[in-house]
């Protein structure tokens, strides 16, 4: 399927010494990956190879195209997608998926790219945003009554931070967890895209069957963004938190769905900026 991490030779130049050095140091795999529905190409991400699977679950269920994981009756990697390796034989890249549909679940539209109600509004306005997410999601966070521990919220930034493997190696990666209300960690995925990460998790609560994520909570290792705010509200998470800080129309997107949002989750602190009646202090 690729490979997480390579090796590659980088010369580090000491400018107190001065002086330089050369020596193998370990780069993080970013590789594009076409996903086909029903044969059709789609879209193209650049991804960490990995939980591919994942991330087209995931991906579909963001964009409203899929509800649940019966909608998919087949995923698989084409067997087409091949180069010639350094052997002289065709050897498949692993760079391409095709999804094909259950039958009664509606194709995407002829003219469908990327560029789907993510981010459809982009130069026109966020309200038009949200109220494309409204009438996509399947979920209603707003109506999960499930309470947050700010101390256990605290917490989870640091066991998100432990189970990052690659990251370890490459400094060059995000991250996204799932975790129980208790502080439960239920999945990790790592990629080189933030939202590549959470589709993911959300794909593997999708084929784990905890969709809706009712009473979870959404870690992400960097900030959090409309896009990220979306896919954790599509996959019915009703808390989201993040390291670093939230954008306005993240927030605004927040509010509108009655999903709690948290910012600089980090040490004994936290912001609340949507959402504030789950977390409790006690």
């Amino acid at each position: 399927m690729g490979r997480v991490t390579v090796r590659r030779k980088v010369t580090t130049i000491d400018l107190a010494t001065p002086g330089s050095t050369t020596r193998p140091d370990t780069l993080t795999v970013e590789e594009p990956l076409e996903l086909r529905v029903n044969g059709t190409p789609l879209t193209v991400t650049m991804r960490t190879p990995g939980h591919d699977i994942e991330l087209v679950h995931g991906f579909l269920m963001s964009e409203g195209l899929i509800r649940s994981a019966d909608d998919i009756a087949l995923a698989r990697y084409c067997e087409g997608a091949v180069v010639s390796g350094e052997s002289g034989f065709d050897e498949n890249t692993y760079n391409v998926i095709d999804v094909t549909l259950a039958p009664g679940v509606a194709a995407p539209a002829a003219s469908a790219t990327r560029a789907f109600f993510t981010n459809s509004s982009c130069g026109v306005c966020g309200k038009a945003s949200i109220e494309q997410l409204r009438a996509q999601s399947a979920f209603d966070v707003r109506s999960d009554a499930t309470e947050f521990a700010a101390k256990v919220l605290a917490e989870l930034p640091d066991a998100l931070r432990t189970e990052q493997k690659s990251f370890d190696k490459t400094g060059g990666l995000h991250a996204a967890g799932l975790f129980t209300a208790d502080g439960e960690l239920l999945v990790v995925r790592e990629d080189v895209g933030r939202h590549n990460a959470v589709d993911k998790v959300v794909g593997w609560a999708l084929q784990s069957g905890r969709v809706p994520g009712v009473g979870c909570v959404l870690v992400v290792s960097g900030r959090a963004s409309f896009e990220l705010t979306q896919k954790a509200i599509m996959a019915g998470i009703p808390c989201l938190a993040a390291v670093s800080a939230p954008s306005s129309l993240a927030v605004e997107c927040a509010e509108d769905a009655g999903m709690s949002l948290l910012g600089f989750v980090r040490g004994s602190r936290l912001n609340v900026y949507a959402g504030a009646h789950r977390i409790t202090t006690t």
